[in-house]
């Protein structure tokens, strides 16, 4: 059965694509000054502090570290891959690929989501969905061309395409589990974590991969040490409460409620905001191939959805 879409699903739809765009834009200003490991790794840590205050209940008892212990594996897991790992990929892409290819993977998001929802959960996408997919694709294609088709095929895939493509799959995989937890997740066994809790114990299990991640990478190829200003501190605090805090609880609770074919429709105005955010920054107004790019993404919207417009 399609999804409606509330004034209030719409809401949580759409803030956190608006934040992510956000951090695509800050993210690349930042790690001019600070290594894109690092910087995903001090986000994290300065998100969990933000956390902290609302989310310690799930630390500190005994009963409450057992909880957690009990189902390691799982935190993990969703740790490596909604907080360890997507980010940093992020980063490390737009170091080698160019904004244009790295947003373009990312918009393939609905169809890896619908691929790893149908082999791996016997959930399969309606028409409506392949539809929908297809129509907010082609909205976010415009936006990549800047309304030249021809443009798209003069791309060439390089390290941070795959790069790219590694995050949106791990993504993927991310919003099933969060959507379809195992049976230790569900109901009466599931922890009474609130959202700040459940969202405090996945970070503190992805800063383990993001601090293993850093390190090896300064083993590996050491970078030069931060050069921090005000500029790059703002960019921090924006990225670990925006992007981090605000987008995730907006996510999880959009992925619960409308599931992740749907939600992962809505993605796909990641670059269009981000395109809209980029031009402010270099005071440049949006163009006509904006409006048509959000018009194409708003119909997959509301096909996918099973809305139409009247």
């Amino acid at each position: 059965m399609a999804t409606a879409l509330s004034p209030r699903l719409l809401f949580l739809l759409t803030i956190a694509p608006l934040m992510w765009a956000g951090n695509a834009v800050v993210g690349r200003l930042a790690i001019d000054s600070i290594g894109p490991l690092w910087l995903n790794t001090v986000r994290w840590l300065l998100a969990s502090a933000i956390l902290l205050p609302l989310g310690w209940r799930a630390l500190v008892s005994r009963e409450a570290r057992k909880q957690i212990v009990a189902r390691w594996p799982y935190l993990a897991i969703i740790g490596l891959l909604g907080v360890g790992s997507y980010n940093a990929l992020q980063y490390l892409a737009l170091r080698t690929s160019t904004p244009v290819n790295v947003t373009l993977i990312a918009s393939s998001l609905p169809v890896w989501s619908m691929m790893l929802g149908a082999v791996a959960y016997r959930v399969y996408p309606s028409r409506r969905q392949l539809i929908g997919a297809t129509f907010s694709l082609i909205g976010v294609a415009t936006v990549l061309s800047r309304g030249d088709a021809q443009s798209l095929l003069r791309i060439q895939f390089v390290e941070g395409d795959l790069l790219m493509l590694l995050a949106t799959i791990g993504w993927a995989a991310y919003s099933w589990m969060l959507a379809k937890p195992p049976a230790h997740m569900r109901g009466d066994r599931r922890p009474n974590w609130n959202w700040a809790e459940f969202l405090l114990v996945q970070c503190l299990f992805g800063i383990v991969w993001t601090l293993i991640a850093a390190e090896t990478g300064e083993l590996l190829q050491p970078s030069s040490v931060p050069d921090w200003s005000w500029g790059l501190i703002l960019a921090v605090v924006f990225i670990a409460v925006g992007p981090s805090v605000i987008a995730y609880r907006a996510w999880g609770l959009a992925v619960a409620e409308a599931g992740p074919a749907i939600a992962a429709i809505f993605i796909n105005m990641t670059p269009l905001f981000a395109a809209i955010l980029s031009t402010a920054v270099i005071g440049e107004w949006p163009r006509l191939y904006h409006g048509l790019a959000f018009s194409l993404i708003v119909a997959g919207i509301l096909v996918s959805s099973g809305k139409r417009a009247s």
